[in-house]
């Protein structure tokens, strides 16, 4: 199995410009920063654009193509980029709409509410190893843990949700069904029986 190889960098420009290295792991990033504390970050890099197409022109080569005629797919290792699609700003729509009294009509306690105009843009996302700052979460539990128990603040939890998943235990041997029994001569598998 090829793991994606994340670039090693103090910020995302970095990590597309020139990092450090590029590692699978925590610990291989961690040597190539020499032994400095390294976090996993996603972070939204470069210009938005209007158009998915726009995008994919802007960013050839480093994201994955599916348009006819420009079709490019990566190594798995290269799979560090992603273009996402983001909710656009609303310009000039500064005030809350006034409140709509009810109207009793057709059925119908509310009016339709006006369509909110919605318009998205793309943008490009880098997944990578950073050096230096950021709260060290080596050894904190789990967010779910930290949330129900509401010992952790917005940024912590955050950073928590960016963080590679860590198993809470060993992964335990599967369970047997109901109609599967152990092989005499080999214990360590299982056949069905009927």
């Amino acid at each position: 199995m090829t793991a994606i190889l994340y670039p090693v960098a103090p910020d995302a420009a970095a990590a597309l410009g020139g990092p450090l290295g590029r590692a699978a792991r925590e610990r291989e990033a961690s040597r190539l920063a020499d032994g400095e504390r390294v976090s996993f970050v996603t972070q939204g890099v470069g210009p938005e654009y209007a158009t998915r197409e726009a995008a994919l022109d802007a960013h050839a080569g480093r994201v994955e193509d599916d348009r006819p005629g420009r079709t490019l797919t990566l190594p798995p290792e290269d799979r560090f980029c992603r273009l996402v699609e983001l909710a656009a700003p609303v310009r000039g729509r500064r005030r809350l709409p006034a409140p709509l009294a009810p109207s009793f009509q057709d059925g119908r306690r509310w009016p339709e509410a006006p369509a909110a105009p919605v318009a998205t843009v793309w943008r490009l996302q880098v997944s990578y190893w950073r050096v230096g700052d950021g709260p060290d979460l080596s050894d904190a539990p789990q967010a779910r843990q930290q949330r129900k128990a509401g010992e952790a603040d917005r940024d912590t939890l955050k950073a928590l949700t960016r963080q590679p998943l860590r198993a809470v235990r060993p992964q335990q041997p599967l369970d047997i069904g109901l109609f599967e029994v152990r092989r005499p001569e080999a214990p360590h598998s299982v056949m069905p029986d009927e």
